[in-house]
């Protein structure tokens, strides 16, 4: 367990928690893209997009936060690079949406729903993660189990681009794999993330 002289401010953690919050709300709403009609594209990438908002505005209260408190749980450049993981995500969901309303993508594959189930999985554990580390406890397995949802993700992800190159040509294939790239390019920041979680476990304990 990590120990502190210093009341520490938490303050900064919980704002990491509320971005991983964020990104589980994306993977709902980007859920809902998949099975929506065409035409309610453009309000549901909308919102989307405003949810981009307000992860940013959770950043830089974090910036305010680290640069204001005396005492913070971890490094501030620590925190600061796990904010960047996030803010990376959430930026792979709403670009997602947006090309599917730009480009009217329809009928996407199952494997979408597969790649935003384990983004959604890989979310919420992020948001329970955040809090854990102030004390540095039980985060081993949050590490190991984000690996192997990476992987899972990026398995999918050859599958669902090998079934694409089968099934279509030209412009729709191009359409259909930018929406791929841009969900297993969600799983990966996450995976850094977790990376970087099991980085300060090993400078911190």
């Amino acid at each position: 367990m990590k120990l502190s002289l210093f009341p520490q401010d938490t303050k900064s953690l919980e704002l990491l928690a509320q971005t991983a919050a964020e990104l589980m709300a994306g993977v709902k709403t980007l859920s809902e893209i998949l099975g929506a009609p065409a035409d309610d594209y453009d309000k549901l990438a909308e919102e989307l997009h405003d949810r981009d908002g307000n992860v940013s505005r959770l950043r830089f209260a974090l910036l305010t936060t680290l640069r204001t408190s005396f005492v913070n749980p971890l490094p501030r450049e620590d925190m600061f690079q796990l904010s960047l993981h996030l803010v990376s995500t959430f930026e792979h969901l709403d670009a997602a949406a947006e090309l599917i309303a730009l480009n009217q993508v329809k009928r996407l594959s199952a494997r979408a729903s597969e790649q935003l189930e384990v983004i959604g999985r890989m979310s919420e554990m992020t948001r329970d993660a955040m809090p854990r580390l102030n004390s540095l406890e039980d985060l081993e397995e949050y590490c190991i189990e984000m690996v192997r949802l990476a992987k899972r993700a990026e398995r999918t992800h050859r599958v669902w681009v090998s079934e694409l190159l089968s099934d279509h040509k030209g412009a729709t294939l191009a359409r259909h794999r930018d929406v791929a790239d841009q969900l297993v390019g969600a799983t990966k920041t996450l995976r850094q993330a977790s990376h970087h979680v099991g980085q300060i476990l090993v400078k911190e304990s």
